[in-house]
């Protein structure tokens, strides 16, 4: 039964990398690909980690993968949060479809600081005259 499982979690995470790996080079721009890259390349290795804990079943195995798993968790969504972001601050052009660009006129390049819609209005109108 145990080995069931085993299977059936490297299988999930061995699928999760792999439709990490095609959502990378098939993703129109950057933005969309560290997504894809960041979601389903944590999730696949921490279901192969899981797997690891659950074949050895063993407390001191168990904890670091555990340990492993925080890590993944906690590193890889924010790394991915920066380097977008760092993307779209120096210009990465996005998406010729893309509909919303939230951040557009709402970040100074000066201050480097993110304000409401309506805050940095007011600071460029100000900094014009």
């Amino acid at each position: 039964m145990r080995e069931i499982l085993v299977y059936i979690l490297l299988f999930s995470g061995a699928s999760l990398l792999l439709l990490a790996a095609v959502g990378v080079n098939r993703m129109p721009d950057l933005i969309s690909r560290i997504q894809a890259a960041a979601k389903a390349s944590s999730l696949g290795s921490g279901l192969m980690v899981m797997a690891l804990a659950v074949y050895f079943s063993d407390f001191g195995v168990t904890v670091r993968a555990l340990l492993i798993l925080a890590f993944l968790f906690l590193t890889v969504p924010v790394s991915g949060h920066v380097l977008g972001r760092a993307a779209y601050f120096i210009g990465v052009p996005l998406w010729e479809h893309t509909i919303i660009d939230e951040l557009k006129g709402r970040y100074d390049t000066e201050t480097h600081e993110l304000g409401s819609p309506g805050e940095t209005d007011d600071l460029q109108a100000a900094q014009s005259k």
